[in-house]
């Protein structure tokens, strides 16, 4: 899954998406103008490759791509944490809101996924996730984000839970430096893993950590067939897609190239690797993956990711009951 430069395609761009090892693409803030020219964007990248997968961080609060033109400002999810503490029944009814919102305004403009729900725990001191998570307990951050999870479904969206095992206890942004997370494996199952174990949360997708939990593998979790393959999937039974996180952030490169780090994490267990943010880098990984061969397993679980048929037009999605009162139960946040 790669990113693309601009608010339309150019002559690159289209030259990434059409090679046959390129799945997915991710938009950004810079990709996104207003409404109409993000549904010719998502029109021109099917054009390129009808079924690449298009999907972007449209978290809420201060992660959410597309704001304005009739997308709803979405809160930060700890406020979800927060009205939990009062009132729990209100605050898992607007969590299938924010989760039916998410999913129904991207699939009206072409968009596959949100990476969400964010399952880390909140602890207190993490500044990259700091309000993204949802609670301190992992309980109740996993009842929230099964209500995240039901709200995307309704629509028609997969859920990805990140980042497995968690991402909140370390001080450090992977995105800059390397986190190392010296808890035993224990501890991060009984804590910051308990979410992925939830049994009402049915995760379609999971984002590993770029963290180091040294007790259990030196490898960060996304590099690590020990955290993916004998713990996610072994131990946890998780069938279904992890994609990795963006092999250009700092805490992936450990003194290797953004193409060694995409071999690495697909040898661990990920199904798609991402390169965002440094389209040079994305030629080196296609070039070094083309002897590559993808199994059929990853190819069947990557598919069911990408929604089947066409989702509502905007104008008819403004007029459904089922939209206007999630609009009405997120707007009472404010």
């Amino acid at each position: 899954m790669l990113d693309i430069s601009n608010t339309s395609l150019s002559y690159d761009d289209i030259r990434r998406i059409h090679n046959p090892l390129t799945g997915g693409v991710i938009l950004f803030t810079r990709n996104y103008a207003n409404r109409v020219q993000l549904l010719e964007l998502t029109h021109a990248i099917r054009d390129v490759c009808n079924d690449v997968i298009i999907a972007v961080d449209q978290e809420g609060g201060r992660v959410q791509r597309f704001q304005g033109d009739g997308f709803t400002s979405l809160p930060p999810m700890r406020v979800l944490g927060t009205l939990w503490n009062n009132d729990a029944i209100s605050a898992m009814r607007i969590a299938k809101a924010i989760g039916y919102i998410i999913a129904a305004e991207l699939r009206a403009c072409g968009v596959d996924l949100s990476f969400t729900p964010v399952l880390d725990l909140d602890y207190g001191y993490s500044k990259v996730i700091g309000d993204r998570a949802l609670h301190s307990n992992p309980r109740v951050v996993a009842l929230l984000a099964q209500g995240i999870a039901h709200g995307l479904a309704l629509a028609g969206m997969a859920a990805c839970g990140k980042h497995f095992p968690g991402h909140g206890y370390v001080k450090a942004d992977s995105h800059v430096s390397a986190p190392v997370d010296t808890r035993t494996l224990d501890e991060i199952l009984a804590y910051d893993a308990q979410p992925y174990q939830w049994p009402g949360l049915s995760l379609d997708a999971v984002m590993p950590a770029h963290i180091v939990y040294p007790t259990v593998d030196t490898q960060p979790a996304g590099f690590s067939s020990i955290w993916l393959k004998k713990i996610l999937r072994g131990k946890l039974g998780f069938n279904g897609v992890i994609f990795s996180d963006d092999l250009s952030m700092e805490a992936a490169r450990q003194a290797r190239t953004t193409a060694e780090a995409a071999h690495a994490a697909l040898d661990a267990g990920c199904s798609m690797v991402l390169v965002c943010n440094h389209p040079e880098e994305t030629d080196d990984v296609l070039q070094c993956l083309r002897t590559r061969v993808i199994d059929n397993v990853s190819q069947r679980r990557i598919k069911g990711i990408t929604p089947q048929g066409k989702f509502l037009k905007w104008n008819d999605l403004m007029c459904q009951s089922d939209y206007c009162q999630a609009r009405k139960l997120v707007d009472s946040l404010e």
